[in-house]
């Protein structure tokens, strides 16, 4: 249980404050509408990581340690954006360093916040730190965030309500002050700060809100043990295939399950024998979800592997090693404590989470650090396979390497553009150079890919006959057809003719859709967008009238629809 210092008003009104000037700070930095600069979003980042740090810590008995502390986390959070760069010029995997730095500091904090429990004037070894206090602390700032963002929400509510009542008196002034964007800033900050020094100055109840919301979660505890058990029995008779041919997200899914059975096993665990829970079943779940957990990482780390074979190394699965990894290192603890300490294992764990905690604090803060850089790492495995003709230029996914990769995927294309090893790689380089953005660059790979693909996708009635390429890469690119490998197309085509229906089937577990495409002056384009360009714009007739005279009408109006062995399918099309 936290020390219990006593209610301390200042801290209310000085967070208060200190959540105002926060948001007006962001608000001066961030124009609406614009892109952050990476200045910009480096003094965003030390400002609201620091003013985090500090509300969330601060004690009357050690203002200056939590200065510190704040200080050092808005500082790395601080470099580590700087050394991103722009925000929009970040790759995708470039925000998991953010991710692990504020990872760093979540660890870091109920550690500092338990040494200045314990009322000892120097950090003492983590040994001597009672685990009791880390893991309540924890508990509580999770808690206390959530709350200080439900305060935050009710501030809103009461001032929208006033701001309405005022205006059915004709005085909108609180209206339209509620549409400025430092009104709403500072009024965020503000509450937000508030909400956290009001809770912070009733800890007795946070602390008993936690332990409430841990009693909670720990009823949840047998049915997810129950859930992760079934599976993996049901694997024994499935094996791991259903697992890649299902879903591309097989590491992720596997990985928030683990996740989830930390949670609510360390909610039944509690922070003393004292606090375990009682209850048979869900102690019996509880140690059902410290079992489950190492096969979980297992599975995920072959299905890892299995990508990485297949496709080489990228950032994004990487980071997929690394949290692997870290669930094998959680799962292994808990599963050797309940080999080890069979009855009495929930004491082992508490022990070993402390340093689990120490372990994955270290990691997090390496991994936000330029030491690891997964861009490079990604860059030279895909630029070998290239070179080796692993995977052919044509099938080589160029825009991941030059807008995902980071500066070294970037660098790495506009070399290949000059020394490539074939032809072939200079020219898919070179066009990739000329791309501007990920995602149309995205869709114009997907797109010709696709009209490269063998006849298997693409059935022509009602004699099979050669598709232009124009009008291939239009099924593509629209995604009617070939976005997917799995995905098959049907359409009714003759040579010259400048319409064109068709059936797509998206996937092997999907149901078949119609569309129609027609030729333009732009190309092959959907039946809406050719109406749009050809149709004038009509005026509007005056109905009102037309119905008091009684002209009304039923008229019968031409239109087309695909059928599929009889049977229609998708939409009508008006002709």
């Amino acid at each position: 249980m936290p020390t219990e210092l006593g209610e301390w008003p200042h801290r209310t009104w000085g967070l208060a404050a200190l959540g105002a000037v926060t948001g007006l700070i962001l608000h001066l930095l961030m124009e609406f509408g614009t892109d952050p600069t990476a200045l910009q979003t480096t003094i965003a980042g030390f400002v609201i990581v620091g003013a985090m740090a500090f509300g969330f810590s601060v004690e009357r008995n050690r203002i200056q340690p939590t200065v510190i502390f704040a200080v050092v986390a808005g500082l790395m959070v601080a470099s580590v954006t700087y050394l991103n760069g722009a925000p929009d010029k970040w790759a995708d995997w470039e925000g998991w360093r953010v991710f692990a730095a504020l990872i760093t500091i979540a660890i870091a904090a109920p550690l500092f916040q338990a040494w200045g429990d314990t009322g000892m004037p120097r950090p003492p070894r983590f040994a001597q730190l009672p685990y009791p206090t880390i893991h309540d602390r924890a508990w509580i700032n999770v808690v206390l965030w959530f709350a200080s963002w439900a305060f935050t929400g009710i501030v809103w509510l009461l001032v929208l309500l006033i701001a309405q009542l005022f205006g059915l008196i004709g005085i909108d002034a609180l209206s339209d002050l509620m549409r400025e964007e430092a009104f709403i800033a500072i009024l965020t900050g503000g509450a937000f700060g508030a909400a956290v020094g009001l809770l912070r100055d009733r800890e007795k109840i946070l602390a008993t809100l936690q332990s409430v919301v841990r009693r909670v979660l720990a009823v949840l505890a047998p049915v997810l043990g129950a859930g992760l058990a079934l599976f993996l029995v049901s694997m024994l008779f499935t094996g791991l295939t259903p697992l890649w041919d299902a879903t591309k997200a097989t590491t992720p899914i596997l990985i928030s399950a683990i996740i989830a059975a930390l949670v609510l096993g360390n909610a039944a665990i509690g922070d003393s024998t004292e606090d375990e829970a009682k209850p048979n079943l869900i102690r019996w779940g509880t140690m059902a979800l410290g079992a489950v957990m190492l096969p979980l990482a297992i599975i995920a780390a072959i299905s890892t592997g299995l990508r990485i074979s297949q496709y080489g190394l990228t950032p994004d699965r990487l980071w997929a090693i690394v949290f692997t990894a870290i669930a094998c290192a959680y799962g292994l603890a808990y599963l050797v404590m309940l080999v080890r300490k069979r009855a009495g294992w929930m004491a082992g764990i508490r022990a070993s989470n402390v340093k689990l905690a120490l372990g994955l604090c270290v990691l997090a803060f390496v991994l936000s650090t330029p030491l690891i850089n997964f861009g490079a790492w990604s860059t030279a495995d895909q630029v070998a396979r290239l070179n080796s003709s692993t995977i052919k230029p044509d099938e080589f996914d160029w825009m991941a390497l030059r807008f995902e990769f980071g500066p070294s995927g970037e660098a790495a294309v506009k070399r290949l553009a000059k020394t490539g090893a074939t032809p072939a790689i200079r020219t898919a380089a070179t066009d990739a150079l000329k791309i501007t953005d990920r995602w149309s660059g995205a869709q114009t790979q997907i797109a010709e890919q696709a009209a490269n693909r063998s006849d298997d996708w693409l059935v022509v009635r009602p004699t099979k006959t050669d598709v232009p390429p124009e009008l291939l890469k239009a099924l593509a690119e629209r995604q009617y057809c070939g976005s997917q490998a799995s995905s098959k197309c049907m359409i009714v085509y003759t040579p010259g003719q400048t319409i064109v229906f068709g059936a797509s089937l998206p996937c092997d577990t999907c149901s078949p859709d119609s569309f129609k495409l027609v030729r333009t002056a732009k190309g092959w384009v959907p039946d809406h967008e050719a109406k749009a360009e050809t149709l004038p714009t009509p005026q509007p007739p005056n109905e009102n009238a037309a119905f008091e005279q009684g002209k009304i009408q039923v008229r019968d109006v031409p239109a087309r629809r695909v059928y599929v062995d009889g049977k229609p399918i998708g939409q009508v099309f008006a002709d």
